[in-house]
């Protein structure tokens, strides 16, 4: 699975936004794009998505510009790609889609496993918050397995 430079850019410029704004002032989005290396006329149309998605809300004239539209624990990870249309998934089929990505229109002999991979990965983003990245508490999160392929704090408790 490859994540687009959009759903990226999305979280980063959440993260930037979270990490910048004290006392919810709001935060111009020129200073995001200058911070992060991001163009401001593509964080515009990523900011309208989040608007819309209601992750932030927008504050006009002098001194505007974004903030969170809640807490930044609240705030999920998959929420923000989800948001700017960004699928998370690990096949080529279509989303819905009874069709396969095989020349037949079939599924391919491993197209469950990059299912199941995909509904892992919206799980994990689902579990952490923008929060979570800002304060860097992401790594360390995936329990560690052991050479059995299994959670080693399972094999402890057997």
């Amino acid at each position: 699975m490859r994540l687009s430079t959009k759903g990226r850019y999305a979280v980063m410029a959440m993260a930037d936004l979270a990490g910048h704004a004290p006392d919810s002032k709001p935060v111009a989005l020129a200073d995001i794009a200058a911070r992060q290396d991001i163009s401001l006329s593509y964080l515009e149309q990523l900011f309208a998505k989040l608007r819309r998605g209601g992750l932030v809300t927008s504050v006009r004239g002098p001194g505007g510009g974004y903030r969170l539209s809640r807490a930044s624990s609240d705030l999920r990870i998959a929420d923000i790609i989800v948001a700017v249309d960004e699928p998370i998934a690990a096949t080529r089929c279509k989303t819905g889609s009874a069709k396969g990505c095989t020349k037949t229109g079939a599924r391919c002999v491993t197209h469950d496993l990059w299912e199941e991979l995909g509904q892992q990965i919206h799980v994990f983003l689902s579990s952490v918050s923008l929060a979570d990245v800002v304060e860097k508490r992401v790594l360390g999160r995936a329990k560690p397995c052991n050479d059995a392929g299994r959670p080693e704090e399972t094999v402890a408790a057997e």
